[in-house]
């Protein structure tokens, strides 16, 4: 008599989580449609100059006190607005809404926060951890955005104003950008190889923000340093990324390989976890709601079955 009954269902939490996870990959809550992909390669192009002008202008002297002393408010006053332009394209396609802005905020206010528990003397720091699960999970666009703010805010909680800072603000963009731009992993199941990967991605990141960062004060600083290592406006391009290079490994190297064994760390482990937690949040804020294809509505409404027994309504957001 028993082998007629019926087997019981499986939990319907369960079965919730296994549709949620298996479209987590292709979610994205702020979308690059053309005005916001306009608005960030704006801002990119802006930051590209303004790290590069002075190799084409052939600037000499200074000092890191004085570089960019002129054009960083000019370079801040572009990027900022640039990178709210994103978000007001998305709200006016109908694609963000004050959930996912509420979200942004949380995100980027929790990072500026991180930032207190850094160390400026080793290097490592929190900053730049919730970037990677974020824009993992969260897209590219919303990647660039928090890193932007991120670096904002936290550098108006540490007094950490100055004319570095729109390049900081361009250069963790691009962090949280680059986290939403890494594969999908269709082949390997599981979190840990998804983990591996970002842990690796925060490793390479700390080490190629540091770089990249120097650039900003690097051609103004020659005092002090040998020919070898100095920028020289005389010189070829081959020469002076010769001699960037072995500055970069004489200066900066022991600074930048803490904050790179940081992110690795944190990502590896806590990076599981974080991203769980930001995944299930944009669940249940359902960034892009509306029926999702291949999953069928009951009359209720409800994809996933009736929600009388408290369970969470699930609606996959539409694919990049």
């Amino acid at each position: 008599m028993t082998s007629l009954l019926p087997r019981p269902a499986p939990p319907r939490s369960q079965a919730v989580q296994r549709t949620a996870d298996s479209a987590d990959a292709g979610r994205t809550a702020i979308r690059l449609r053309w005005r916001s992909t306009a608005a960030v390669t704006l801002a990119s192009l802006v930051g590209v100059l303004a790290f590069g002008w002075p190799f084409l202008s052939g600037v000499r002297g200074g000092g890191e006190a004085v570089a960019h002393a002129s054009d960083a408010p000019w370079v801040f006053l572009l990027i900022l607005p640039l990178v709210l332009v994103v978000v007001l394209a998305e709200l006016a396609d109908g694609l963000l809404d004050a959930k996912t802005v509420a979200m942004l905020g949380v995100l980027a206010g929790c990072g500026a926060a991180l930032r207190t528990f850094g160390g400026d003397v080793t290097g490592a720091s929190p900053v730049f951890f919730l970037l990677m699960p974020a824009g993992r999970a969260l897209g590219r666009g919303f990647g660039f955005t928090l890193g932007v703010l991120t670096l904002f805010g936290s550098a108006l909680i540490t007094g950490g104003v100055g004319p570095w800072l729109p390049f900081q603000m361009i250069a963790a963009g691009w962090v949280g950008f680059g986290a939403g731009c890494l594969p999908r992993l269709r082949r390997f199941a599981g979190r840990w190889p998804e983990i591996a990967m970002l842990s690796a991605y925060g490793a390479l990141a700390g080490l190629v923000y540091g770089a990249v960062m120097d650039l900003w004060f690097w051609p103004f600083q020659t005092t002090g340093l040998a020919p070898g290592i100095a920028y020289d406006p005389a010189a070829d391009a081959a020469t002076n990324l010769s001699h960037f290079a072995a500055f970069y490994l004489a200066t900066s190297l022991g600074f930048d390989v803490p904050r790179a064994v940081a992110n690795a760390v944190l990502v590896a482990v806590a990076g599981g976890p974080v991203l769980a937690a930001i995944r299930r949040a944009a669940r249940r804020a359902a960034f892009g709601s509306g029926p999702a294809r291949g999953i069928p509505r009951t009359p209720t409404g409800d994809p996933t079955g009736s929600a009388a027994d408290g369970e969470e309504r699930v609606r996959p957001w539409t694919c990049r």
